[in-house]
């Protein structure tokens, strides 16, 4: 079904004035989002994807209304998993509670952009070349393959190349200033870290945009689809980023869910290659009669492998355990960070939190406790941020 100027004007405006609404209602003043107010903005933006699918359902039909749907949880699943380092990118650099919107915010819109680019470039290329779909397969294939490798998580994530060369070459602070990206310093103009880490999250964009483009092609070649599908599931990412919070460590399953999904999915792509096969070193450059994957079997493989690794992961003991020692880890650092936050509110939140988490790691199994590798260093740190706030009181 060919989608007309009118109605992708009308889909861009409306994805525009959502990105305008969250800045101007929700993000220009810094504050720190509720566990309410999350919830309840991010189930508005999941509606709205859901009605927005629907009307797909009725004006284009069955088959483009399933691949909406399945492109849209395809890239809202590897948008949970984005956020994972997301969150160890803005530990590193220690981005004030009440920026990390922002920052989020300014994540989201750039990568809108960087996978816009990407749609229509690939979009170029499967119709110039149709055997880019053995690419993009083979691309999908080799991400699976790397999301089941075990990664180290103790280096210095947020310092890549683009960030050391912006420290060489440019005047930069090791403080905050509010929200802003340049402040001064004895009159001179240097870069704030929040400049740093925007610079950092725009180029995880990128790295991202490589995986999900491949990803939703392999599903739908309808670049209405691909883009729609693709802008709303980014919509809500800043909301479920704090509804998440404390809770995405407990996901400790995601990633083999995910690697699943790609693999299948490109195992989707490599077949449809072959029925629509015209390179001359296979078959003669004949198609081949091949299996070809509905978009209804897609759509069921895809759900599927998500409930059960979410339901996995949230009945696993080791994952209960792995995320209260995280969280309570990350809560005595930013109880102990003085620039984690400049509202006590927030500061008395994190430690009521800690207080709870040291209880329950006190009441662990120690076979659960032990196979965190940092277990004794977390409860050292539970230890000084406890011995903190007995100062901070005695003050």
């Amino acid at each position: 079904m060919n989608v007309s100027p009118l109605i992708w004007g009308i889909t861009i405006v409306i994805i525009l004035g959502l990105l305008a609404f969250d800045y101007f209602f929700h993000i220009r003043k810094a504050h720190i989002p509720t566990l309410r107010e999350a919830a309840i903005w991010s189930s508005i933006y999941v509606g709205l994807a859901v009605v927005f699918g629907i009307a797909v359902f009725i004006f284009g039909g069955s088959t483009m209304g399933g691949e909406y749907f399945a492109g849209y949880i395809t890239e809202k699943a590897l948008s949970v998993d984005n956020l994972f380092v997301f969150l160890v990118i803005m530990a590193s650099f220690k981005v004030p509670r009440e920026d990390q919107q922002k920052v989020l915010l300014f994540g989201i819109v750039f990568a809108l952009i960087a996978r816009t680019a990407f749609i229509f470039a690939g979009a170029a290329l499967i119709n110039t070349w149709s055997w880019m779909f053995y690419i993009f397969g083979i691309i999908l294939l080799i991400t699976a393959g790397n999301l089941l490798k075990e990664e180290d998580s103790d280096g210095d994530d947020a310092d890549n190349f683009i960030i050391k060369l912006a420290k060489r070459f440019f005047n930069t602070s090791e403080h905050y200033d509010g929200d802003k990206l340049v402040t001064k310093i004895d009159g001179k103009k240097v870069l704030t870290p929040m400049l740093l880490v925007m610079v950092a999250i725009g180029g995880t964009d990128l790295l991202f945009a490589l995986d999900s483009i491949p990803a939703i092609f392999g599903l739908t070649q309808n670049v209405f689809i691909v883009f729609t599908a693709t802008a709303f599931s980014l919509m809500g990412l800043r909301q479920l980023y704090f509804l998440l919070d404390g809770l995405l460590d407990r996901l400790i399953y995601l990633s083999y869910g995910l690697a699943a999904i790609l693999a299948f999915i490109g195992v989707k792509l490599v077949l449809h290659a072959l029925h629509e096969n015209n390179l001359p070193f296979i078959n003669g450059g004949q198609h081949v009669n091949v299996f070809e994957i509905t978009t209804g079997l897609s759509l069921t493989v895809i759900i599927g492998v998500l409930v059960i690794t979410v339901v996995a992961s949230l009945v696993s003991k080791s994952g209960k355990a792995q995320t209260v020692l995280n969280n309570a880890r990350r809560h005595a650092e930013s109880y102990m960070d003085l620039e984690y936050t400049a509202d006590p509110a927030e500061r008395e939140r994190v430690y009521g939190m800690l207080m709870v988490e040291g209880k329950t790691i006190e009441s662990m199994e120690p076979k659960y406790r032990d196979k965190h590798k940092d277990s004794e260093e977390i409860l050292e740190q539970i230890e000084q941020a406890h011995q903190q706030h007995k100062d901070y009181l005695n003050k």
